[in-house]
């Protein structure tokens, strides 16, 4: 059995963990919990009712959180010449072309987003096995492979979520900071789950949304029921 900390066991106190609590309550419990010593993050996590073993049943895209996440990401984009200078004026934190692939490849990946042209994917290819597993593989279905490369730094830096269904069917994502106000957090919420109900797959079946929780970093997990987010 796993060692449940004595400040986890009393956070943990006054929530039901089988109860779905209206969003503005849920938040109200995971911002009261959230007494660590930094800001923490507000996560999100909803179990759908897919199977992402199957094509058809992947869950995959991008929302723009209205109040931001709270955190300043770095963004690397593939670019050359206009592109290039476009991304810098945007904001980009890193651009380049050869001499980025061949400084992602020697193990340097100093950003949290990934943005490219269209023309440069065949480059940004060989990354793919690097890129991948860490999420940062440009797509075009999540807007991170395009020729407007302006807009996507701007929307990375302004609140840009991705998401994607991992095992057992979860999306995960980062909804805000606990010291957002209450109502700019449920409007981040609602924009969330707003984002993965449109995203819902051809294949899939029965209740698609099936639970949605928010947690704190440091905090316990406080059941949400979806009714409360979705319009």
């Amino acid at each position: 059995m796993a060692h449940t900390g004595k400040r986890l066991r009393q956070a943990r106190e006054g929530i039901e963990r089988v109860k779905l609590y209206p969003v503005k309550e849920a938040v109200k419990l995971v911002k009261a919990r959230a007494n660590a010593k930094f800001d923490e993050a507000v996560e999100i996590a909803m179990n759908l009712g897919v199977d992402p073993k199957h094509a058809d049943q992947m869950v995959r895209g991008v929302v723009n959180l209205p109040n931001g996440t709270g955190r300043t990401l770095r963004v690397a984009v593939f670019a050359r010449g206009a592109k290039a200078d476009e991304a810098k004026a945007a904001g980009a934190d890193i651009i380049g072309a050869e001499d980025l692939v061949a400084s992602v490849q020697s193990g340097t990946i100093d950003f949290d987003r990934c943005i490219a042209t269209p023309d440069l994917m065949p480059l940004v290819g060989r990354l793919g096995k690097i890129l991948g597993p860490r999420g940062l593989m440009p797509n075009p279905k999540v807007g991170t492979v395009t020729m407007d490369v302006a807009a996507a730094v701007k929307a990375s830096k302004g609140g840009a979520v991705e998401f994607r269904t991992e095992k057992a069917g979860i999306v995960q994502g980062s909804v805000g900071k606990a010291s957002f106000a209450e109502d700019k957090l449920v409007e981040n919420i609602a924009a969330f789950v707003d984002a993965v109900a449109k995203a819902k797959p051809q294949g899939a079946k029965g209740t698609y949304i099936q639970r949605v929780a928010i947690c704190s970093t440091m905090g316990p997990g406080v059941r949400v029921d979806p009714a409360t987010v979705m319009g």
